[in-house]
């Protein structure tokens, strides 16, 4: 199973959930639109499933008013996730991941700050390195991202970016406990992830930070509070900063 200070709130990492597992998610962004000054919400239940130690899907929607003043339905993603090597030692291990997702997205696309988490329809390819020492595990993500389906005659922009790449980094420490008794102790980690994306068919950038607060209950209820604001950038994005709450509850040992 990942360890506490591994289940970041804005990436993934390289190690799964537990094997024969399943949960349930549900995440809420808010931020303040840049364009129609407003604040803009978006909702994403999710289902996940830990298949082995070495694969790991999810399935998930969205619902939001982001790109429009209604509340809607906006997308639907899967994702998979493959951990081909891992090595292990005491109080410390090192894993990697290949990863692929797809979505598909009713939004209009308007904007540079190309994603598949609600703003756009594509598919997402990359590699995930994690590894663990003690009580702090450090992560890196990166990754290439195509968008289809895209209206080349954009409201905001005159050139699609059609080809991104995004690249992360990313760092939890386990405040709490000093020392574990038991299963039933409440976990506290903290993190702090830079995220980035660079388009290829244009030179637009954009680098944000995400400091996160994380609280895990009974080792199968997590709890993640962050705020993700952009460090530097000159892409036209909906909103450079957000604030996001997350609830997840894990089911083990579901199925032989």
């Amino acid at each position: 199973s990942s360890n506490a200070q591994e289940l970041y709130p804005f990436t993934e990492p390289a190690s799964n959930m537990p094997a024969k597992s399943m949960g349930l998610k549900m995440g809420t962004m808010y931020g303040k639109g840049i364009h129609s000054n407003r604040i803009l919400q978006r909702y994403s239940p999710e289902i996940q499933f830990g298949l082995n130690k070495k694969w790991m899907l999810h399935a998930g929607l969205t619902f939001s008013d982001m790109h429009q003043t209604q509340f809607y339905y906006e997308s639907i993603k899967v994702y998979a996730k493959y951990r081909f090597l891992s090595t292990e030692d005491v109080h410390r291990h090192f894993r990697m991941a290949a990863f692929g997702e797809m979505a598909y997205s009713k939004a209009p696309y308007l904007y540079d700050d190309a994603n598949l988490d609600g703003d756009n329809s594509g598919f997402q390819i990359g590699l995930i390195a994690t590894q663990l020492v003690n009580k702090l595990a450090v992560s890196s993500t990166v990754s290439y991202a195509r968008l289809v389906g895209v209206n080349a005659e954009k409201l905001l922009n005159t050139i699609p970016s059609y080809n991104v790449v995004n690249y992360t980094f990313s760092a939890g420490y386990l405040i709490l406990p000093k020392a574990y008794k038991n299963y039933k102790q409440t976990n506290v980690n903290a993190y702090i992830e830079l995220l980035g994306a660079k388009s290829i068919d244009q030179n637009k950038y954009a680098i944000d930070l995400a400091p996160a607060v994380q609280c895990i209950f009974n080792s199968n209820s997590k709890v993640n509070i962050g705020y993700r604001f952009q460090l530097s950038g000159n892409m036209d994005r909906i909103a450079k900063s957000t604030f996001q709450i997350a609830f997840e509850h894990t089911l083990f040992n579901l199925w032989k």
